[in-house]
């Protein structure tokens, strides 16, 4: 089994669960998962978790984004973006000034209501499931924050810019959001995810590409280990006497590691045994004096 993260450009057409099940069958193996899904029509960075991978799926989908959007305003639809329903068409445009003050309103912490296209649940039910059922229900609005916006170009009626932004930011809802409060209505024609936690666009691999690495022998080229996605964390590693107690998860003395500089002050570590296999996160407790598992890796 493999064991990693794959960082998949994810194309036009494709679910975010199709890139999952063609995965699959490329690499011959089920234990996969997705970080965050993209809307069918979206583009972009999608990592792909592999194996013991998939343990890390919440907490790569908890990272940062960065996305490239077109918004095209004098026009709303039901999905908010253009492969609804248009509701209101022909909004009178103002000026770029305007809109350029407007847009960079949205940078900070707003408070956004999800879309009724979504995955989000409501009563065990998807929220796109009722919205094709002709339902609507009230939403709460969240706290999301944009971290920047940077308008690339603007050829009204369509604006281009960059998004980075925190998890759960519907870029699809900022676009309609910025037409309303421009008076026009708006909506989103274009979305492609540059960034996603560590991941970026220049880096991702088509699934045509990775069916081809496999085929070749060098899929390894594409997959990044686990244990990358923690190098902020100083490493400890077990002596052979203490590698079991580390495979089951113990918790871990500060006298089991075999270095001198073992990091006390309460900061996760990362852990590996005697023969440098990579096992799990670990934080230290001040309290009891010891490392304890924050989240297990390993691999038979």
């Amino acid at each position: 089994m493999i064991h990693g993260i794959i960082n998949v450009y994810k194309e036009r057409g494709y679910t975010s669960h199709d890139v999952v099940a063609k995965l699959r069958g490329i690499l011959h193996q089920k234990k996969i998962g997705h970080t965050g899904t993209l809307d069918p029509e979206a583009e972009g960075v999608l990592p792909v978790c592999l194996g013991a991978g998939t343990r890390l799926c919440d907490m790569l989908s908890d990272r940062d984004k960065t996305y490239r959007a077109v918004l095209l305003l004098g026009q709303t639809t039901d999905t908010q973006d253009t492969t609804g329903k248009v509701l209101s068409a022909g909004g009178e445009i103002p000026g770029e000034e305007e809109i350029v003050r407007v847009i960079q309103e949205f940078v900070g912490v707003y408070h956004q209501v999800p879309p009724m296209y979504s995955a989000l649940k409501v009563d065990g039910k998807k929220l796109y499931e009722l919205a094709r059922a002709g339902k609507t229900v009230e939403r709460q609005a969240r706290p999301v924050q944009i971290y920047e916006i940077r308008i690339e170009e603007i050829l009204l009626p369509r604006i281009v810019m960059t998004v980075a932004c925190s998890k759960g930011t519907y870029i699809r809802t900022l676009c309609h959001d910025i037409g309303e409060r421009l008076g026009c209505g708006g909506c989103m024609e274009k979305l492609l995810r540059i960034k996603a936690g560590p991941f970026v666009l220049e880096d991702s691999r088509k699934l045509s590409e990775i069916e081809v690495l496999k085929q070749q022998g060098e899929l390894e080229t594409c997959v990044i280990l686990v244990d990358r996605m923690f190098e902020e964390y100083p490493a400890l590693y077990t002596g052979p006497e203490d590698d079991r107690l580390l495979h089951n998860g113990n918790p871990l003395r500060p006298f089991q590691f075999w270095t001198d500089a073992v990091p006390e002050d309460g900061s996760r570590v990362r852990m590996y045994d005697s023969k440098g296999k990579f096992c799990g996160i670990y934080e230290y407790s001040e309290e009891k004096r010891q490392y304890r598992p924050v989240k297990m890796f390993l691999t038979s």
